[in-house]
């Protein structure tokens, strides 16, 4: 690919990116970010698997950071990884998932390096942020203490 085609999508997603960074989440682009996270990982953690589609912006996006907002019990940690922009990351994050099939935008709630509950695509796109945010919420009471 080229740097011009790299630059503008850098571009392009960085506001998507910056919306869940602003709400705290740390960015795994690489790998080696993803491995290292997790190799000494305690508690509970949020992952959004980020995507440029519009469910991630009118739904996952937004219910992720007003859930973690608005919780009583919040995850230990919040982390993203973006589908499609930072590839070798979204792989490793997958693979840590085991086998729960790629899905973008997604969100798992973790308890070290086991998933303990899974948001895929098709309950994001098919639902209300309320509906996610409430779905989010009901796992951090449950899991998140």
């Amino acid at each position: 690919m080229s740097m011009a085609y790299e630059d503008y999508m850098r571009q392009l997603v960085k506001p998507m990116r910056d919306e869940l960074t602003r709400a705290g989440f740390k960015e795994l682009t690489t790998g080696e970010e993803v491995e290292s996270f997790f190799d000494k990982v305690e508690g509970t953690t949020l992952v959004v698997v980020n995507s440029v589609c519009g469910c991630a912006a009118g739904l996952a996006r937004p219910a992720a950071t007003q859930s973690v907002l608005q919780a009583e019990n919040a995850p230990d940690h919040l982390v993203t990884v973006f589908a499609g922009q930072d590839k070798e990351a979204t792989e490793k994050m997958r693979g840590i998932f085991g086998d729960i099939p790629p899905s973008s935008p997604s969100m798992a709630i973790m308890k070290g390096n086991e998933v303990v509950h899974f948001i895929h695509r098709h309950d994001i796109e098919a639902n209300t942020m309320e509906n996610i945010m409430t779905n989010l919420q009901g796992a951090f009471h449950q899991y998140c203490k």
